[in-house]
């Protein structure tokens, strides 16, 4: 990691915002780990990408880092774009199908109380 002196934003290049839509309960794994590729990440990145080696959501990497959520959505976002590490979907990513909604609430309502 960096010296406290280095500003957040630096780290994004001045971006606020993710290319991918990540919640705080989003988990990111590494699909297959390449030691070539960490050591070329920058240290913050690295670290990122060496905790999602196991299962971690967005908040456990920011908690556990340190590092300003922002900053980690969009370091993350950079290493989904390089395919380094794998964004899984979460329930926000499903559209809801009304009809199915409706048809298990019909349902419900059948039931003998």
């Amino acid at each position: 990691m960096r010296s406290r002196r280095v500003r957040p934003y630096t780290l994004t290049g001045g971006r606020t915002r993710s290319k991918h839509h990540l919640l705080v309960e989003t988990l990111i794994s590494v699909p297959s780990y390449d030691p070539v590729l960490a050591e070329a990440l920058m240290p913050e990145s690295r670290a990122i990408y060496e905790r999602a080696r196991t299962r971690a959501s967005i908040a456990e990497l920011s908690a556990g880092l340190t590092m300003p959520l922002g900053v980690v959505r969009v370091l993350i976002s950079d290493l989904a774009t390089q395919g380094a590490v794998y964004i899984h979907s979460t329930a926000h990513t499903y559209s809801h199908d009304l009809s199915l909604l409706e048809r298990v609430l019909d349902g419900l309502k059948r039931l003998p109380v």
